[in-house]
């Protein structure tokens, strides 16, 4: 006899922190504190790449492929002294992976670019905050309301 089981397993989910307002001017500790702002990473993580691999792709004025967004990882790292842990083309786009689908990122033809070649103001604003955030917080009332 089959057992059912509960699906537990989110169907969308977002960790949002707030910290400090910017004031570094250091781009990359900008994009890891964004990363951290929006859980791509949690706090007092080492494995960061996903930091480098946001900065190679808001940086470049073209679109890039998975090997060329590697290339500038390990030179980013590399610049900033940091371990090249977690630069295999696998992690690389599989960090790939999580920004897409934190819509911060589009793949058009096997090229990685920021979404529709917006700001990253305005994709927070129209993907994230908009629609992303909103079905999360509708469905969460609908849980709040079924429980009376």
């Amino acid at each position: 006899m089959a057992k059912t089981i509960s699906k537990d397993a989110p169907l969308a989910e977002i960790t949002l922190r707030k910290y400090e307002k910017p004031s570094n001017t250091d781009k990359r500790d900008l994009i890891k504190k964004l990363c951290l702002s929006i859980g791509l990473l949690q706090p007092g993580d080492s494995r960061d790449v996903i930091v480098d691999v946001f900065h190679a792709i808001v940086d470049s004025n073209e679109p890039l492929d998975s090997k060329q967004v590697e290339e500038i990882v390990i030179k980013l790292r590399k610049e900033k002294k940091l371990p090249a842990r977690g630069v295999a083309s696998s992690n690389i786009r599989r960090q790939l992976k999580r920004l897409k689908d934190m819509f911060l990122i589009e793949n058009v033809q096997n090229k990685y670019r920021i979404s529709e070649n917006e700001s990253l103001d305005k994709i927070f604003k129209e993907k994230i905050e908009r629609y992303y955030l909103n079905s999360i917080v509708e469905r969460v009332r609908e849980y709040f309301n079924a429980i009376k």
